[in-house]
């Protein structure tokens, strides 16, 4: 049985999330929504892309690049076969994904949750590698990198993070390269397996047609507890200023492609969850669809409906991002940065302010309204220092427009700046006949 039981409850809305410390250390969070027909689950790991470095007791171990990317493919693969057939056999759909800061598991189904549930718990939990089946998979990683790095859009991000950071290990592509790839043995996988995904330092998230009990019963049953202690993982000390302020490479593209990335301070917990929210609305003041600039560049064609803000942040990373299409990235740039100074001058429009956060509101509300990003706010907030998945509406209920002045002095400083471009392949130039 668990050791505590908690009741989380949004102060605005009523919504309620049931979280469960297992004795196991594996923390368990619950929305039940009754009227639901779907049920979704997600089993996450604190080991993504970024945690190549840890300590093993007195020894400081190093994870060849793409590592938890790697170990998402091959805990699907057991002795009797892929799970996923298993997931299909009970009506269940299933997936996972590997990010910088984690790794999740997940499916929804409208039946048979309690044995998908289980068989979730179980595979993530049961390894099984062998050298000929990490050998298999070396291919089929190795043609999905070659795809990634194909790709403009997941390029002309991969390079602003390159220019925007120095150390910290954001870079190289979260499925590695190719060397990295050569390098990964069923050994590294097992130890990696072991010290990363304890339950100490996982959380299983379900919200639906779900009740809490059930999941209890559940992760009684199969949660294994572990005796070796957690990994402890250890990151190195980032600059503050970006390492690049440009960086540009030419793909097979019919238009430039470009980023724009401010880098600044981390922040952990509350600290993080309010500074992500106040820099994606003074993202949006600048140069979101409802802003004066926005419209500007839209009408003299420097920019067109790819465009798009971002706040992009982690347990040692932040940045705000902005993305897009244009023959002149520089102009968009330059543009962008005299609204900021232009805004530092005369302060944030109030109105738009209350609308923008009205909008974000909105949507924080009705994403706990679904069991699949009600499931993905609970596993996020757990990621983030374990706060409340309720948090959101709290911060944003408190954010005014005098905070958008010191956000743009801390988030958007003129010295953190990195461009990325991707600009189409030069014409090839014809030969001329002797």
């Amino acid at each position: 049985m668990p050791a505590e039981i908690t009741r989380l409850t949004d102060p605005y809305t009523g919504d309620v999330c049931i979280r469960m410390q297992h004795d196991s250390g594996l923390e368990i969070r619950v929305m039940e929504m009754p009227g639901f027909s779907t049920a979704y689950a997600e089993f996450g790991v604190r080991f993504g892309a970024m945690h190549r470095q840890f300590r093993n007791g007195d020894a400081v171990m190093t994870l060849p690049a793409g590592t938890a990317h790697y170990m998402e493919h091959k805990l699907f693969e057991k002795a009797d076969g892929d799970v996923s057939g298993k997931f299909s056999a009970l009506g269940a759909a299933d997936n996972a994904f590997t990010d910088y800061d984690r790794t999740v598991y997940h499916f929804h189904t409208q039946r048979n949750f309690g044995e998908a549930l289980a068989l979730l718990l179980e595979f993530v939990q049961t390894p099984y590698f062998t050298q000929e089946s990490v050998d298999r998979e070396r291919s089929i990683i190795a043609q999905e990198l070659s795809e990634a790095l194909d790709d403009p859009a997941d390029q002309v991000i991969c390079g602003l993070l390159e220019g925007m950071y120095r150390d910290f290990p954001l870079h190289p592509h979260i499925l590695g390269t190719t060397d990295s790839l050569n390098e990964i043995t069923p050994e590294l996988l097992h130890l990696a397996h072991s010290m990363f995904y304890h339950p100490e330092n996982m959380v299983l998230c379900c919200a639906g047609n779900v009740q809490a009990e059930q999941v209890l019963a559940i992760a009684d049953r199969m949660i294994v507890p572990r005796n070796n202690p957690r990994a402890v993982a250890g990151f190195p000390l980032e600059p503050l200023l970006p390492a690049k302020k440009r960086v540009s490479r030419h793909m097979a593209v019919g238009k430039t492609m470009f980023a724009i990335g401010f880098k600044s301070p981390p922040a952990s917990g509350m600290e993080r969850l309010r500074n992500s929210l106040l820099t994606s609305l003074t993202a949006d003041l600048l140069i979101g669809p409802a802003s004066p600039l926005y419209q500007k560049l839209l009408a003299d064609g420097l920019i067109n409906d790819t465009f798009s803000t971002d706040c992009f942040a982690g347990e040692g990373w932040f940045s705000a991002l902005a993305e897009g299409e244009s023959d002149e990235p520089e102009a968009v740039f330059d543009a962008l940065l005299s609204e900021i100074r232009r805004m530092e001058q005369n302060g944030a429009d109030a109105s738009l302010f209350e609308i923008l956060k009205r909008s974000a509101y909105g949507d924080t509300v009705m994403s706990m309204n679904h069991p699949e990003t009600a499931c993905a706010a609970m596993l996020d907030s757990f990621i983030w220092n374990r706060i409340s998945p309720f948090a959101r509406t709290e911060v944003l209920a408190q954010l005014t427009p005098d905070d958008v002045c010191s956000c743009l002095r801390e988030r958007f400083r003129q010295d953190s700046i990195c461009l990325s471009v991707i600009e189409p392949n030069p014409p090839r130039k014809s030969k001329q006949k002797r």
